[in-house]
């Protein structure tokens, strides 16, 4: 207890320093859901496994979280479901930390009254989703992969009769209007680089009270649909919004504009965005989240018209990745020396 006093002074001056190997318990023990995609093996558990015992699974199976977790303190988990029967069945489980910042997966009103502390991650990623959504909205004004594809695959420019051709006609993004449904974190830096490019900025959200950075304006969803050559998600799906993006803001759209979303999937009637694809009502969707991951065979969007699609790994870059670790070594070293960081139900 010596040990864990001393960290705790100097933690409360700033200074964080690692447990000591004594404190190493024998009996603490960390259980890790879904790891793999978190590190899929160019990453290191070490960190954490300094901690505590690490039991690590790249993947677990709803049948297979109790069983698992039995004898757990500490859960990590990121896609793995932890509902209130489970929780109540798990009573050595004192911690969970969500790695991702999204903690819908884990029933924390249950757990809060069971009194385990549940924490998150939040800010590893905005650059890494940022970055994907400009490659999205790249690849539909610019068409690099298109294009690529077409003189690799098909041996289209060897067949052409000039030096220089176009599957179709592209576009600047220089100049034109992007509007951004959420402004937080990731928004923001969208918004920044939207402004490098020297596009016009239009901002959608709930608290419009904040000042916003020059050449940047509110406004309307009815507005960004109506005047918007791009619309980009980056908002939390909270269960009211679902299907915002519906048939009547599609077709209230441009027939020139590109729909993005690098947030949630169940932001978007799917059924809805793939009629106004296939039918021309707009020009284009970039996702990198589905309603459902991953897509059943029935999923309208896949093979849909002018509709680029990845699997939702806008936010795993190796540098985001890396600083998610971090972030799960500080709230679990946080948590053991009873000064919980990022705490979700407080």
């Amino acid at each position: 207890m010596a040990a864990i006093n001393i960290c705790t002074t100097l933690w409360a001056c700033g200074l964080r320093v690692p447990l000591p190997r004594s404190f190493q318990s024998n009996t603490m023990k960390i259980c890790i859901l879904d790891g793999y995609t978190l590190n899929p093996g160019d990453l290191s558990w070490h960190n954490l496994e300094r901690l505590a015992m690490c039991q690590i699974f790249d993947r677990t199976g709803q049948d297979q979280i109790l069983e698992r977790c039995a004898d757990a303190e500490i859960i990590l988990t990121n896609k793995v479901g932890l509902t209130s029967s489970m929780l109540e069945k798990l009573p050595k489980l004192e911690f969970i930390s969500v790695m991702a910042t999204g903690y819908n997966v884990i029933d924390v009103s249950r757990a809060k009254e069971l009194n385990i502390t549940v924490s998150n991650a939040a800010g590893y990623s905005s650059q890494s989703v940022a970055q994907h959504t400009f490659a999205l909205i790249l690849e539909h004004f610019s068409m690099a992969g298109a294009h690529n594809q077409h003189v690799t695959q098909n041996d289209g420019w060897r067949k052409q009769p000039d030096f220089s051709y176009s599957l179709k006609t592209r576009h600047d993004i220089g100049g034109k209007k992007i509007g951004l449904i959420g402004y937080g974190a990731i928004g923001s830096q969208v918004a920044k680089i939207a402004q490098a490019f020297g596009m016009e900025v239009l901002i959608n959200r709930r608290n419009t009270k904040g000042e916003l950075p020059e050449g940047m304006r509110y406004a309307s969803l009815e507005e960004m649909a109506a005047q918007c050559d791009i619309i980009s998600l980056h908002c939390p799906f909270t269960g009211d919004n679902k299907h915002m993006v519906n048939e009547g803001f599609l077709n209230s759209m441009k027939k020139s504009s590109v729909l993005i979303n690098t947030s949630r999937g169940q932001l978007v009637d799917e059924k809805a965005l793939a009629t106004a694809l296939n039918e021309g009502q707009i020009a284009g969707a970039g996702l990198d989240v589905l309603s459902q991951e991953p897509p059943g065979g029935d999923s309208p969007l896949i093979g849909a018209t002018n509709c680029i699609i990845t699997p939702h790994n806008a936010w795993s870059t190796l540098e985001a990745r890396q600083r998610l670790m971090t972030i799960m070594v500080e709230n679990v070293r946080s948590f053991l020396i009873g000064d919980p960081i990022n705490v979700v139900n407080l």
